[in-house]
């Protein structure tokens, strides 16, 4: 019970230290929105997706983006604090050790979930229109939660690890530029053999497809597995190694 009142504690911490830097939610929305707003008005007229809206293919995908830009702040969050000392100083104090860890994780899902919210807002008014009964909207909420709860534990290692401020969040830029080489805003036959190969085995193109799937319908179908995979496995892993790597500071 220590450690839930002490992870809830660091998360009011965690909070506080977002609702007086507002910017932060606003920047990690900011570029998706764009990218939603460039695609949608200036690129979409000259990609053919078939039948379907293309804002309502390219949601999932920028949806994706976000949450990649948004757990690279965590990583800063967690940079800081273990720069400033702050973390060796709970250490020290009776604290339970897995908390500190915690109230960062939460904070992000926290965060993220509101800056989708916005991103999804902005959707509605560019045109998307979802066809997802209740149950539908929850599976794609799921599915969205659990992407941020392991890119999380992901952010967990160069926050531990990292020696500058510019490592701690540089780690995001690839997962930013992953959608970009998958089903996120083009379909994968379009491309070149050997891109479309690597597009259809990584794991935004299941993500994104689960997601496209579930928003507009229509059953998840093959592609619900391997995105769940990939969800459990990279949380599993990257929360292993966090916690080693977490286990030996002071």
């Amino acid at each position: 019970m220590n450690a839930v009142r002490d992870t809830t504690i660091l998360l009011g911490r965690s909070m506080r230290h977002i609702r007086r830097s507002p910017d932060t939610l606003i920047t990690v929305a900011v570029m998706p929105v764009a990218f939603l707003l460039l695609f949608t008005y200036v690129f979409g007229g000259a990609i053919d997706v078939g039948a379907a809206d293309y804002v309502n293919y390219l949601l999932p995908g920028i949806l994706v983006i976000a949450v990649a830009t948004g757990i690279s702040y965590t990583a800063v969050r967690l940079f800081t604090d273990v720069q400033n000392g702050i973390v060796t100083r709970f250490h020290a104090m009776p604290v339970a050790r897995s908390s500190v860890l915690w109230a960062h994780v939460l904070t992000s899902l926290v965060a993220n979930a509101l800056s989708l919210t916005v991103i999804v807002a902005v959707a509605f008014v560019t045109g998307f229109r979802p066809h997802a009964g209740v149950l539908g909207w929850l599976a794609a909420i799921g599915i969205l939660v659990l992407l941020t709860y392991a890119l999380t534990w992901l952010a967990v290692i160069p926050g531990l690890t990292a020696t500058s401020v510019d490592g701690a969040s540089a780690f995001s830029y690839p997962l930013i530029l992953l959608p970009f080489v998958s089903s996120a805003f083009v379909p994968t036959a379009t491309m070149p053999t050997p891109v479309r190969v690597f597009a259809e085995h990584q794991p935004v193109t299941a993500i994104v497809d689960t997601l496209r799937a579930l928003l507009d319908g229509r059953p998840a179908g093959t592609s619900i597995w391997p995105a769940l995979g990939w969800c459990v496995g990279i949380a599993v892993v990257a929360q292993v190694v966090a916690l080693r790597i977490h286990r030996r500071l002071p």
